[in-house]
């Protein structure tokens, strides 16, 4: 009986951010968007439930485990033409197991990030175990979905 209230408040929590517009970020496959395509996109992010999209900002980088080793490699974010969508483009090396890691901020917001995680090995995205946070996502979680080595290397 304990958990009800505790789960009926995170509810109402979560539906409040949704109805009041709030931040959050969906990622896809750029094949569906011309533009992305003309830009050599692999992946597609927009911001969702967001009022005013065209003051969003994301940031990408590429989080990965190359030889036993983790490398971060900063990515390019291009604004594309509809507000609050944006194209990342491949920048890291072949070869490895890496983390796309997309934080959206937007002044609106205040101090609130949301953000979104893809794993891509071998020129292949993990579209069903894309991970989506309601703030920026720690290593920690970026090392969860690299999988245990990873996690072993942070420790």
């Amino acid at each position: 009986m304990r958990t009800f209230p505790k789960s009926l408040f995170v509810l109402a929590m979560v539906a409040g951010v949704i109805w009041a517009g709030g931040l959050r970020l969906e990622v896809g496959n750029p094949s569906a968007n011309p533009e992305a395509v003309a830009k050599h996109a692999v992946l597609v992010v927009r911001t969702t439930a967001c009022q005013s999209p065209e003051k969003t900002t994301v940031t990408a980088t590429a989080e990965g485990l190359v030889d036993g080793n983790r490398r971060t490699v900063p990515l390019s974010v291009i604004p594309l033409g509809t507000p609050g969508t944006f194209a990342v483009v491949r920048e890291w090396p072949a070869g490895g197991r890496w983390a796309v890691k997309m934080i959206a901020t937007n002044p609106d917001y205040k101090n609130y990030a949301t953000g979104v995680v893809v794993l891509t090995e071998k020129d292949s995205f993990d579209w069903a175990g894309v991970k989506h946070y309601y703030h920026a996502p720690t290593d920690a979680e970026v090392n969860a979905v690299l999988g245990r080595e990873a996690v072993a290397l942070a420790h």
